[in-house]
């Protein structure tokens, strides 16, 4: 620091250039030390639980912990999933099990975003829609499957009506909810600029409930293949739950893990593919995971 005299003749001090870019520097690095959050992205950092999973398998299966009986050994899985490749049972059923759940989740979509904005956009629309889709989200979507066996039978129109079900909730839950939390702010400067009904909903309603529609889709995929699991062991003749209910008759464990590693696989895809889409529409939100 250096000490000079001004024209009053009066002691005044001047920072060098040096201790001005030092004092800079430090509240700079304490903000960045001191910032609040869940810290930053790590690389890969959803799979590291699946492979400390993994890994713990490995070595209890390597080591003789793990009876073979009860849990086979990855290695004996990875066997298995080779020989159903090769016997082409993997495939056929993957690809039946995948035509539904995209069947179900496409339709119960539709029909749950339009039962919310109905009822999101209009307090008749509620009235008339959310205390039936109340009493639907207090049972259980399994607990229907005897009533829907008795309606329309066990063939494929009792399978994917339990999937179009298990969506719909979520997706009415959350769209609504987003549409019914939009800031009235935005109401105000909307009839302020005499915007036209279409426009609003359009330009300001939709877009604002985007965020509760995209969480709503990832619970939605995520109970579209819970659904399809149970209901897929119920009288099939295809199907990954069918071959996971064979396999049980027939204590393969091996072919059982098989299917449940490709459920699993399609559930995370499916969530990976959610949270990128989400990531990519959202991107103009400011979040504790920006």
């Amino acid at each position: 620091m250096a000490t000079t005299w001004d024209a009053d003749n009066v002691k005044t001090s001047r920072i060098s250039p040096r201790e001005s870019a030092s004092a800079t520097a430090k509240p700079a690095a304490f903000r960045a030390h001191r910032r609040l959050g869940p810290g930053r992205e790590i690389p890969f950092g959803l799979q590291i639980g699946p492979a400390l999973l993994v890994l713990a398998w490995l070595a209890g299966s390597a080591l003789g912990w793990i009876d073979p009986r009860i849990l086979s050994a990855p290695w004996t899985v990875v066997e298995a999933f080779g020989r159903l490749i090769a016997e082409g049972r993997l495939q056929d059923n993957f690809v039946t099990s995948a035509t539904r759940a995209l069947l179900g989740l496409s339709i119960g979509l539709v029909i749950g975003t339009a039962l919310a904005v109905i009822a999101g956009l209009s307090r008749i629309g509620e009235a008339l829609i959310d205390g039936p889709i109340q009493i639907k989200r207090a049972i259980p979507t399994l607990a229907l499957i005897p009533l829907f066996i008795l309606w329309f039978g066990i063939g494929e129109s009792m399978k994917v009506t339990t999937i179009v079900l298990a969506v719909i909730i979520p997706i009415y839950i959350h769209t609504h909810n987003a549409l019914r939390s939009i800031d009235s702010r935005y109401v105000e400067l909307a009839e302020t600029l005499r915007m036209s009904q279409k426009d609003f909903i359009f330009q300001v309603v939709l877009p604002g409930a985007l965020p509760g529609f995209l969480l709503g889709l990832r619970f939605a995929v995520t109970l579209c293949w819970v659904s399809l699991v149970v209901v897929e062991q119920i009288n099939s003749t295809s199907g990954l739950g069918y071959m996971i209910d064979l396999a049980r008759t027939y204590g393969q464990t091996d072919v059982i893990l098989v299917g449940l590693v490709v459920y699993v696989l399609l559930g995370l895809v499916s969530d990976g593919l959610v949270r990128l889409l989400e990531r990519r529409v959202l991107s103009w939100r400011r979040t504790l995971a920006s």
